[in-house]
């Protein structure tokens, strides 16, 4: 007897220690990234006092979703104007006249799983008696950021601006330092440009200016790649 009772006790505390079926073991999954309504991309604004609206997420696991929206006056979102949480698919804001602004909004669910930005919708407020809108900031569209490349490379951005009757014109300047760019082509009517001549294995630095027919001027970001 006492041979059975050591043999059941050592049993009883491997299922005990075991422990059973934890319940739903699916993978909590995150909501789907909102789409943006309003205003649209690349609008003038002739109100200051606006509501962004964008289309409601779905979650497969039924959980609640709240939303960040987040709008700078960069389109990084490095120089941050507002971040606000909602579970609404609308915000409600006053901003500065006379600006572009830039503004993305993403998707939480009350378990914490988030999803990606939307993509980014560009806008301007109208100032009072104005007659020229600056550009907007440029777009990187390659090489990506980072990126690897030969010492021969092909620029490419995008820009645009709300006033569409102006024409757009660009100075790229690029160098080995941040701080210091100090290669240049200006007046450039297309929306790309190569370099030639680059030393391997070091990282370049480069941006654009975009510049309207008006005198209006708009400094882009910096971005870097490295060759091989």
């Amino acid at each position: 007897m006492k041979n059975i009772l050591k043999l059941i006790i050592p049993s009883l505390i491997i299922i005990s220690c075991g422990g059973g079926d934890s319940g739903d073991s699916t993978p909590n999954a995150a909501p789907t990234i909102p789409s943006l309504v309003s205003p649209t991309n690349q609008s003038l604004c002739i109100s200051n006092a606006l509501t962004f609206t964008w289309n409601k997420s779905t979650d497969s696991q039924s959980d609640a979703i709240t939303y960040q929206i987040q709008i700078a006056t960069d389109n990084q979102f490095t120089q941050m104007v507002n971040t606000s949480n909602t579970s609404n698919t609308s915000f409600t804001i006053t901003l500065d006249k006379g600006k572009a602004y830039y503004w993305r909004v993403k998707a939480t669910d009350s378990k914490n799983a988030s999803s990606e930005f939307s993509s980014v919708n560009s806008l301007y407020t109208e100032a009072t008696a104005t007659s020229n809108h600056l550009p907007f900031m440029p777009q990187l569209v390659k090489p990506s950021l980072e990126a690897s490349v030969a010492t021969t490379v092909d620029l490419e951005w995008s820009a645009s601006d709300v006033d569409t009757s102006d024409v757009l014109t660009y100075d790229i300047y690029w160098g080995t330092s941040a701080s210091s760019l100090t290669s240049s082509k200006t007046n450039l009517t297309t929306k790309t440009a190569q370099l030639t001549g680059l030393q391997s294995g070091t990282t370049y630095y480069w941006k654009v200016v975009v510049k309207d027919n008006k005198g209006g001027e708009t400094i882009g970001q910096i971005w870097n790649f490295k060759t091989n």
